[in-house]
């Protein structure tokens, strides 16, 4: 008889849930996908009622229903943390306070009547459990990992205690060695900075990490700002603990991130907003941060591999997003392999309580094989494009499209139109679970092209334009494009363009303004290359996702290139897209030129000819 667990994360940011069969790892998902609200952080009925379906099993057969962190713990914090600075904090802790009462000290409560609107159970038959925070973080990393036994470390802003952990996983164990307790958290510190950078928090910390690099490096002001982090606000131990200067932060008790005058006074700059322009200054003091929260990281990594003797690593925690950070780990740290869980994040702790159930709990032994790829199934783990609900848009649109035949057909043809300088929507099978979009919800260019970032930002995501794009590349060819070993299958690491594709800088370069910046020629493949001349790498297996592996070795073989841009197929503000409708709505409100959903190629630059089919709908064929 089947095993199913089903964990489950919400009520902060990032709602999700995660389903396991017998230790297997069959359906994730985030709930803003469903609801199209970002960031979704109520209760995931729509994340669950899909992965029980996904599963095909009822609530009433799960072994255990699992939440991804202890609520109580978490409010011992927030009573402890309230008292031990009263009487300040009073207007924070009386805002707070209802909504604990109601959601968090109830929360069994509250868990069960939410199963209760996905379908019908016997709640007395329901086994609920809870995992601590990092557990689930950690759980999430190692239990998927192709790793018998290695160091894990787990950063984020705040679990219900802990910040940062470092644990041991051997077999079906996990051992936390050493934590990190709040208020000192480099998370809250990063998130501390996003804020004063004019980005909101829990969703901008990856504009500040592209933001960085437009800094310079070589500016006293730079180093200054540097010092001022490390003497003012962040003690730094040999062992990676940290100690933050709590006189200038206000998240303990307040209602603000930092004390924005203390701030101003040691930083001579106020607040960003978010209309107003970037300048030098905002631009250098993104720059300190990113290289303090990398001196940090690269301290506990090490502090990890002393503890344990481990040569793997697995990461998790919303710190593990930082790529520039896990880049420079990969490259310059202890370990001699690191693995990311894809979806770092709070939405990742649902499989993670799910896992630490499976195998802590129950006890149960991981099907573990010796150098093979995670279990994470390229965390192509989400609902299908299926073919049922294409007809159903294109009955309800009156849409026009070719379909072909075969894949080879399709992918030449899209191959063509990238190097004809089009932008292509790219819908096919099931949805990544985490932030990044890695081939089945994607939005893809030619790299070559100087004028695709400036594009697609702008008339396509609706975004900042100094937001820099990842590269697709196939995995055997990855390193004649990238300064890298090894792969990088979750778009989670920052590596140097390889120099023989670089251009030279002008002297002036780090002296020019962000925008003049983005306009120098930097490498042959300028549309991927940040001004610091790295790119955020995915590198794509045939095995792991055939179809984009052979879009992509269609476009090698039209243009001798195995890079194609990938970004998230949505806009701002806006969640990835998940159904075959989300991606034709997102299609026809901007100035996308092509759709592939499947194999099905939606167009609008082409002038159509009609010809009747057999099948209801029409078709047109491109010239």
């Amino acid at each position: 008889m089947d095993n199913y667990i089903l964990g489950i994360s919400c009520f902060y940011h990032d709602s999700a849930a995660a389903i396991l069969r017998n230790g297997e790892v069959v359906a994730a998902a985030q709930e803003e996908r469903f609801t199209r609200i970002k960031h979704d952080a109520a209760f995931p009925q729509c994340a669950i009622g899909y992965c029980l379906e996904e599963a095909k099993v009822k609530l009433d057969e799960l072994e255990a229903v699992v939440f991804y962190d202890k609520p109580l713990l978490k409010f011992e914090r927030l009573l402890e943390t309230y008292y031990a600075y009263a009487p300040l904090g009073l207007i924070s802790f009386l805002k707070a306070m209802p909504v604990w009462m109601k959601e968090k000290i109830f929360l069994k409560r509250e868990i069960k009547n939410g199963l209760q609107s996905v379908q019908q159970y016997d709640r007395k038959k329901l086994k609920l459990l809870f995992t601590e925070h990092h557990l689930s973080h950690g759980a999430s990393s190692f239990f998927v990992s192709p790793y018998e036994e290695a160091a894990i470390l787990t950063i984020d802003g705040v679990g219900e205690w802990a910040t940062a952990s470092i644990g041991w996983g051997k077999g079906n164990k996990i051992q936390i060695l050493k934590e990190l307790h709040f208020p000192n958290s480099l998370g809250l510190l990063y998130s501390a900075f996003t804020y004063y950078l004019g980005f909101r928090v829990n969703s901008g910390e990856y504009k500040l990490m592209g933001l960085a690099p437009y800094g310079n490096p070589k500016s006293s002001q730079t180093q200054q700002f540097v010092d001022l982090i490390k003497t003012e606000l962040i003690t730094i131990k040999n062992d990676g603990s940290i100690s933050l200067n709590q006189k200038y932060f206000d998240y303990a008790i307040g209602l603000k991130m930092v004390k924005e005058k203390k701030w101003e006074q040691l930083f001579g700059i106020s607040r960003k907003s978010p209309e107003e322009v970037f300048t030098s200054v905002h631009l250098n003091l993104a720059f300190a941060i990113q290289q303090v929260t990398e001196e940090v990281v690269m301290k506990m990594a090490e502090e990890a591999q002393r503890l344990t003797g481990q040569k793997n690593l697995c990461l998790s925690g919303g710190v593990a997003l930082n790529c520039v950070a896990n880049g420079k780990l990969a490259t310059n740290g202890p370990f001699e392999n690191i693995y990311i869980q894809p979806a770092a994040g709070d939405a990742g702790g649902a499989l993670g309580a799910a896992l630490a159930v499976e195998h802590i709990y129950f006890g149960r032994k991981r099907s573990f094989k010796a150098n093979k790829k995670d279990a994470m199934k390229g965390t192509y783990l989400g609902p299908e494009a299926d073919q049922a609900e294409l007809d159903h848009l294109l009955q309800i649109h009156r849409a026009v499209c070719h379909e072909f035949e075969s894949v080879d057909q399709l992918t030449q043809e899209v191959a063509s139109l990238l190097d004809q300088g089009y932008v292509v929507g790219w819908c096919q099978g099931r949805m990544e679970f985490g932030p990044r979009a890695l081939g089945n919800r994607s939005i893809l260019g030619d790299p070559r092209n100087p004028d695709m970032q400036r594009k697609i930002n702008q008339k396509i995501k609706y975004r900042e334009s100094f937001r820099p794009f990842a590269p697709a590349v196939l995995e055997e060819d990855a390193w004649s494009y990238f300064e890298m070993s090894g792969d990088s299958p979750y778009m989670l690491q920052v590596q140097p363009v390889a120099k023989q594709l670089r251009q030279a800088l002008p002297d002036d370069y780090h002296k020019l303004s962000m925008w003049d910046r983005l306009d120098v020629p930097r490498s042959e493949l300028q549309s991927i290359t940040h001004v610091d001349l790295s790119a955020r790498v995915q590198t794509v297996s045939k095995e792991t996702n055939p179809k984009f592996w052979q879009l992509i070795d269609s476009f090698k073989q039209l243009t001798g290139c195995s890079v194609v841009i990938n970004t998230s197929f949505n806009v701002r503000g806006e969640p990835i897209v998940c159904t075959a409708e989300d991606a034709y709505r997102c299609f026809m409100r901007t100035e996308m030129d092509y759709l592939v959903i499947n194999n099905c190629l939606f167009g609008k630059q082409a002038q159509p000819k009609w010809k009747k089919q057999d099948r209801w709908q029409e078709e047109f064929v491109l010239d």
